[in-house]
Order: C-alpha cells, then sequence, then structure tokens
C-alpha cells in the first residue's frame, strides 16, 4: 500500500510539473492584437415582415427576433430588451439592452435603389468604451424597403480589438478580451473543448443545450499569429475568421 501510495504521489508530482511546463511554453499564452486587414467578416441577416408594423429579424438560425417597430423596449427570451425604431425612411435604430443598459445598437441605412444596407454597428462595453463595425450588405432577395435577406462579406474591423490569453488551472486557458470586458476559463474535456495539438483548438459553444458556433484557434508556426475561425451551427464553412497579431 506504501509502495502504490508513493507511485500515485510520484504520478501527481509529475503530472504538476508537466502542467507547469505546459502553462510556461503554450503558444496561446500572451496578449494578441486583432489585424483588420487580415480578418473576414462575413453575415446574413432576414428580415421579413410579420404583421402591421411588426417584424421578424433573423440575426444568425439561432437568433430569431419579433418585434414592434414602435421604438419601445420589447422583451426577448434571452433576457434582453430589443427595441426597432424607423428614424425615417431609409433609416432604422435596432438596439439592445440588458436590465436597462444598452450592449448593442444597429444603425441601418437603406440606399436609394433599395439595393445596400449599411449598418454602423456598436456594442457598449462595461467600461463605458465601444467597439464598432461597419457592415455593408448587399440585398439578395426582397425587392423595397428592410424586407428581405442581406449577405455582407465586406465588414470593417475595430482595431482595438484584443485577447489576453493566460495559462488556468494546469492545461486549461483564461481568454480574456479587454475590449469587451469578459473572460472565459476553459477546461479542455476532449469534447466541447479540446486541444486538437499544442498549436491548435476547438471551442464548441453552446446555448440551453444547443450548440451555437465551433471556434478553431490556431498559432502559426512563429508562434507570432493567431487565426481564430468561428463556425455557426450547422455550417460546414466558417462565417468570420479573425486573425490576431501577437503584442
Amino acid at each position: 500500500m506504501r509502495i502504490l501510495r508513493r507511485s500515485l504521489l510520484s504520478l501527481a508530482v509529475v503530472c504538476l510539473v508537466i502542467g507547469a511546463l505546459w502553462a510556461a511554453n503554450d503558444p496561446f499564452v500572451g496578449k494578441w492584437k486583432v489585424n483588420p486587414s487580415k480578418s473576414k467578416l462575413t453575415d446574413e441577416m432576414k428580415v421579413e415582415s410579420v404583421g402591421e408594423n411588426k417584424y421578424a429579424i433573423t440575426f444568425d438560425p439561432n437568433h430569431v427576433e419579433t418585434v414592434v417597430a414602435d421604438g419601445t423596449d420589447q422583451p426577448t427570451p434571452d433576457g434582453t430588451t430589443m427595441s426597432l425604431t424607423v428614424a425615417g425612411p431609409n433609416n432604422w435604430k435596432v438596439v439592445f439592452k440588458k436590465q436597462g443598459r444598452p450592449m448593442t445598437m444597429g444603425n441601418w441605412t437603406l440606399s436609394p435603389d433599395g439595393k445596400t444596407l449599411d449598418d454602423a454597428f456598436t456594442q457598449y462595453l462595461p467600461d463605458g468604451s465601444t467597439l464598432n463595425v461597419h457592415y455593408t450588405y448587399q440585398r439578395t432577395a426582397g425587392s423595397s424597403g428592410f424586407p428581405g435577406t442581406w449577405d455582407s462579406a465586406s465588414a470593417e474591423l475595430d482595431s482595438t480589438l484584443e485577447l489576453e490569453i493566460q495559462p488556468y488551472e494546469g492545461d486549461g486557458l483564461s481568454i480574456g478580451s479587454p475590449s469587451l470586458g469578459g473572460t472565459r476559463n476553459i477546461k479542455f474535456d476532449g469534447k466541447d473543448n479540446r486541444r486538437v495539438s499544442q498549436r491548435s483548438l476547438e471551442i464548441t459553444n453552446k446555448s440551453k443545450g444547443k450548440i451555437t458556433d465551433t471556434r478553431q484557434l490556431e498559432v502559426s508556426t512563429d508562434l507570432k499569429t493567431l487565426t481564430m475561425s468561428i463556425r455557426q451551427a450547422g455550417e460546414k464553412e466558417p462565417r468570420n475568421i479573425l486573425v490576431f497579431d501577437r503584442e
């Protein structure tokens, strides 16, 4: 029994040492800043008229909201509120709030010919700052007004977006974004979160037990670049690819 305990103790020490060495040499650990020129954001949005002054907006397959366009804050299934304000014949304002505090705002402008929709998107961060993305959508369905299907492949990303990655409990990682004001601690279980290799990770996000997206993170061989590919649930190819440079 003593020999067995000693063996287990030795094994535990070895595991701790390996974990410490892994953390110290983990290629993901460090500070990263987005490179907008190398990143690619694509998006599809669908707007449907479902009643008098009432619209169903599909932001992605897992995010569909129905709202009356009267400018009031209306509850959503995830505990936030959404408002849709018709600011003019070619201008809508879409605002999401949580506990009365603005989370995001989209200022939508329709071109005179009805073929292009510009979205000046703003995310409000906990520290009072903002993160801005400018989307330009092209109409792929529908004929006039905001109702229709809109596709964007030319989003302009805010260059202030950063990631800070630190070791977490052995071989886990803590991924934080000072720009977004949030941190996620990840333990690799070989299922939802797994290390594909030393320089590659796969992280699955879920909401109410259902997969929302899968994120592939990979560090380049020279350890200077981190690429995050985001694939929405049910899709084979990633919509969004964010490229970060090591700071």
